[in-house]
């Protein structure tokens, strides 16, 4: 399916990078609403976000406050001037928040993972005028974000864009999720002229995360931004270790450093036809190197041995490992390269012993 996007034409707010959308977790009493939003007003953000529902991965975890928070968002917008978003994950959730006005709607990561429930949504949607982010899935799978992608568009919503917040590891590692940045740096390739807005709060899960992680997908060209703001983070009802004050958040953004994204120099040019040369030698080299793991094939058919030697394989890897290293490559890096070279040598050797 072929999904043509419309701007998000978001009233009020420029269309210049980034789009900036802050706010709270959740929703947690309207005193706690307002007083965050009105710090983030005075500096300048014209997005306000909170979660009325949360989904929680365990029971007893606070769930938010459900419909009744509604109000106090219609009075963020009322006093405030700002426009507001939240998340909703049921049928039920759109209808309350399109009965309220709410001006901008995301889809989280676990409705993303379940076609079901975004075929539910695409269905509550259908004849809505209001932007919707869709999350990515909690696993790394491109077509089911592109799934549910194609789900919303499918119900007649075009101003529609995308929210990068990583993905969950098993693994204890540096970020709460892992961003894997070329996950969503493919989604833009397959899908142009996608708007892409980074949750560095869900990705870092820590707040001193949060600065180079904004700077990183401004780096990449994303949109925008949707961090987690609150009055008092430490107090928080759920997300605590994530979350900033709005001066914080404002410092941060003080000393973001947007690039131009389409921007393209004569020097630069230059420099990426260097690469292209590189490219078609490496694939010249690939090819003939191709060409001889199919000459080891017919060696080992013909004198009745296995196909994977694995010796010759760790040794391989060990080898290219460390002269990668000492190339100024990092070790994984060129593990993940031969792992692929490998792999794709024992499949043109299949093919000799198929035959």
């Amino acid at each position: 399916m072929e999904i043509k996007l419309q701007p998000l034409n978001l009233p009020g707010v420029e269309t210049k990078r980034p789009l900036i959308i802050a706010g709270p977790c959740s929703a947690e009493t309207e005193e706690q609403v307002m007083t965050t939003a009105t710090a983030l007003a005075q500096r300048g953000i014209k997005v306000f976000r909170a979660g009325i529902w949360k989904p929680r991965t365990k029971p007893g975890g606070f769930e938010g406050v459900g419909a009744e928070g509604l109000p106090w968002l219609q009075r963020v917008k009322r006093e405030l001037g700002m426009l507001v978003s939240t998340e909703v994950a049921t049928p039920r959730h759109v209808e309350a928040a399109l009965g309220a006005d709410v001006d901008l709607l995301w889809i989280g990561a676990r409705t993303v993972a379940n076609p079901f429930a975004m075929q539910e949504l695409a269905d509550a949607l259908r004849g809505a005028d209001v932007p919707v982010l869709v999350k990515n899935p909690v696993n790394p799978d491109i077509e089911l974000w592109i799934g549910g992608l194609e789900r919303i568009h499918g119900a007649g919503i075009g101003r529609l864009g995308v929210i990068h917040r990583g993905f969950s590891s098993y693994d204890k590692r540096i970020y709460r999720n892992l961003p894997m940045w070329h996950i969503p740096i493919e989604l833009r390739r397959r899908i142009p002229g996608l708007p892409i807005i980074c949750d560095p709060s869900h990705i870092g899960g820590r707040r001193e995360l949060i600065a180079p992680l904004c700077q990183q997908a401004m780096d990449l060209g994303f949109e925008g931004l949707i961090v987690e703001s609150h009055c008092t983070p430490d107090c928080a009802w759920s997300d605590a270790a994530q979350q900033v004050t709005p001066d914080v958040l404002d410092f941060i953004l003080d000393k973001l450093v947007v690039r131009d994204a389409a921007l393209t120099t004569e020097s630069i040019s230059q420099l990426r036809q260097q690469i292209d040369e590189c490219d078609n030698a490496l694939i010249e080299l690939l090819a003939r190197r191709m060409r001889i793991s199919r000459e080891i094939g017919q060696y080992k058919k013909e004198h009745n041995m296995t196909v994977v030697q694995t010796s010759r394989y760790n040794e391989i890897l060990d080898k290219r490992s460390a002269q990668g290293v000492l190339c100024g490559m990092s070790e994984s890096f060129m593990k993940t390269v031969f792992e692929a070279i490998h792999e794709e040598s024992i499949h043109q050797q299949f093919d000799i012993y198929s035959k």
